[in-house]
C-alpha cells in the first residue's frame, strides 16, 4: 500500500513515517507540507492513500482533497487533524474524504483505518461520529422519505454504519456474515440513491436515524 503523508508539521510527519515504516505491507512515497504539494504529489507519485492534515497554508486539507478526488477517483483519502467539529467534519467529507481520525488515534487502529479504508470502507473517528450526531441539523432531507423502502435487516445495517463500524464489526453486531452485510449496504445505497458508505453514514446521522425500529 502506497502512502503520501501531507502536513504542515515536520515534527508529524517524521512520527508517521517513523512508524509506517514498520508495518510489511505500507510504504510512505512521499511528504507534502501543505495541500498545494498533496495536490502534486498525488499527480506525480499515485499513492493508494493520502494521510491528509487540514489546516495547512498556501492550500488547506478540504480544498486538496476536492482537488484530489476530482483528478483522481481511486486514491483514499483519510484526514488527520485535532479538529473533531462540524465545521471542519462535513466539509471534509463532501469534499471526498474515505476516513476522518483524529491525531490522538493508536497508532495500530491508524494502520487498521488505512487498510479498511482500501477495502472500499469509511471510518471515523467516535470522536467525530459522537459530534456530528449532536450537532448536524435534523432538518427535512429529500431522501428522508426513503427510509421506509429499506428492510428492517437493512436499517439495523444503517444504524451501525452511522456509528462508523466497520464491514467486519457490523457483522459482529448483528450476528451475520461479511459477504452479507455487504449486500445490505449495496441495497442501501440504491435505494437512498446515495454512491458509497461514508455518504449512508452521514445520510442517517442526519435524520437522526440512530435508533432502531
Amino acid at each position: 500500500m502506497k502512502v503520501l503523508i501531507a502536513d504542515d508539521h515536520h515534527v508529524v510527519r517524521r512520527g508517521l513515517l517513523f512508524f509506517l515504516k514498520t508495518q510489511r505491507d505500507i510504504e510512505v512515497i512521499g511528504e507534502a507540507k501543505n495541500g498545494k504539494e498533496a495536490v502534486e504529489l498525488v499527480a506525480e507519485l499515485e499513492p493508494d492513500v493520502v494521510l491528509m492534515d487540514l489546516s495547512m497554508p498556501e492550500m488547506d486539507g478540504v480544498m486538496a482533497t476536492k482537488a484530489i478526488r476530482e483528478m483522481n477517483e481511486t486514491v483514499k483519502i483519510i484526514i488527520l487533524t485535532s479538529y473533531a467539529d462540524q465545521d471542519h467534519v462535513i466539509p471534509a467529507i463532501r469534499a471526498g474524504a474515505s476516513g476522518y481520525q483524529l491525531k490522538d488515534i493508536e497508532p495500530d487502529e491508524l494502520v487498521e483505518t488505512i487498510r479498511d479504508v482500501l477495502k472500499g470502507e469509511s471510518k471515523l473517528h467516535p470522536k467525530v461520529t459522537s459530534h456530528v450526531m449532536t450537532h448536524l441539523s435534523m432538518g427535512a432531507n429529500q431522501k428522508a422519505s426513503k427510509i421506509s423502502d429499506l428492510t428492517k435487516r437493512e436499517k439495523d445495517v444503517l444504524n451501525e454504519l452511522a456509528k462508523g463500524k466497520s464491514n467486519k464489526e457490523i457483522a459482529s453486531s448483528l450476528f451475520i456474515t461479511e459477504k452479507t452485510v455487504k449486500t445490505h449496504v449495496s441495497n442501501i445505497l440504491a435505494k437512498l440513491q446515495l454512491s458509497d458508505r461514508t455518504q449512508a453514514a452521514l445520510y442517517a446521522v442526519k435524520n437522526g436515524y440512530i435508533v432502531k425500529e
